[in-house]
């Protein structure tokens, strides 16, 4: 099979290539996948190039958690009748060396999920870790009529969070450049404002001064005092990322003051209960297309650098896909 690897930390152009290995068997409780679609998120750039110096953990890499084609073959104890369904992968390159960038990725059985026929294994390679987070990150402010949520960015996570926030029945304010704002609307957002200095202003007026139950939150560090400020009494943020300042000082007494719940959410590692709740409730939205999977870009195994090199510059208006290969047969 062809696969993408990388075998040190660099720009992607440096250490990106693609090479031929033998194809991989499944193991016990391991399903096979003709991967078709490969995700490219933040995280996986993030681990090629080293980011916060964080140490290597293989000695070569196949990069991307997140993908979605067609069970190939099974290991012992899986059912085989799973043979031939479209499924979309999760944590694929989580703890392990080999990602979905690659024509075929064995992972374990449960790692591989129900596709609904609406959605295209493109769609399918943006479940894992934008869609997911967006039900967490939403969800932990548990959402529903009444509720007031504030969602800070609207790209690929943000997009879910806002689509699943408002499903359930919240009102949803979103915080969202002009060029995204027809798009974070269309994803149910009640309210669309603009990042800047009047933000405080602008959710003080739309909240007549009652503040959010809950915000989900893409860059702590840049936003915490917007945040705090309007966060209502015992009110709660969920963090899934602060590229922009990992490392900050924030006020304790600010939060306090306001009885704040903040949880930095990590996906990678939900617990089991949250794994099984966040599939069992994104399977009818996402066999319904209720949640957005904007596909920014596709690429071929080949131009996995440029992949890479596009999710690097930020702003791409949904996910970067590379296509290992052709349509499968089946």
């Amino acid at each position: 099979m062809r696969v993408a690897v990388y075998d040190r930390p660099g720009p992607a152009a440096d250490v990106l290539r693609v090479e031929t290995r033998p194809d991989p068997a499944p193991g016990r409780g391991e399903v096979l996948v003709r991967v078709v679609a490969s995700g490219v998120n933040p995280s996986d750039v993030k681990t090629r190039a080293a980011w916060m110096k964080t140490p290597k953990d293989f000695p070569r890499t196949i990069p991307h958690s997140d993908g979605a084609g067609v069970v190939e073959g099974v290991g012992a104890g899986v059912d085989p009748a799973r043979i031939g369904e479209r499924v979309w992968l999760w944590n694929a390159q989580w703890g392990r060396p080999d990602g979905t960038a690659a024509e075929l990725c064995a992972l374990p059985a449960p790692q591989a999920v129900p596709l609904p026929d609406a959605l295209s294994f493109e769609e399918g390679a943006c479940i894992g870790i934008p869609a997911r987070t967006g039900w967490v990150a939403a969800m932990e402010g548990l959402p529903a009529p009444g509720r007031r949520l504030l969602v800070q960015g609207a790209g690929a996570v943000g997009l879910a969070a806002v689509a699943v926030a408002a499903e359930a029945g919240a009102e949803v304010i979103a915080v969202a450049s002009p060029d995204r704002a027809e798009a974070v609307r269309a994803a149910g957002a009640a309210h669309v404002v603009p990042r800047g200095e009047g933000l405080p202003e602008a959710l003080a007026e739309l909240t007549r001064g009652e503040g959010v139950h809950h915000v989900v939150e893409v860059d702590f560090g840049a936003n915490w005092r917007a945040d705090v400020a309007a966060l209502a009494p015992n009110g709660s943020i969920a963090a899934y990322s602060s590229t922009s300042a990992p490392n900050f000082e924030l006020s304790y007494y600010a939060f306090a003051q306001k009885a704040a719940r903040v949880r930095m959410l990590q996906v990678y590692l939900l617990a089991p209960e949250e794994v099984a709740a966040c599939h069992a409730a994104l399977a009818p939205l996402l066999a319904a297309r209720a949640v957005p999977l904007p596909v920014a870009a596709t690429f071929p195994l080949d131009r996995i650098a440029e992949a890479h090199e596009m999710q690097e510059r930020g702003r791409p208006l949904g996910n970067v896909v590379v296509r290992p290969g052709g349509d499968p047969a089946a």
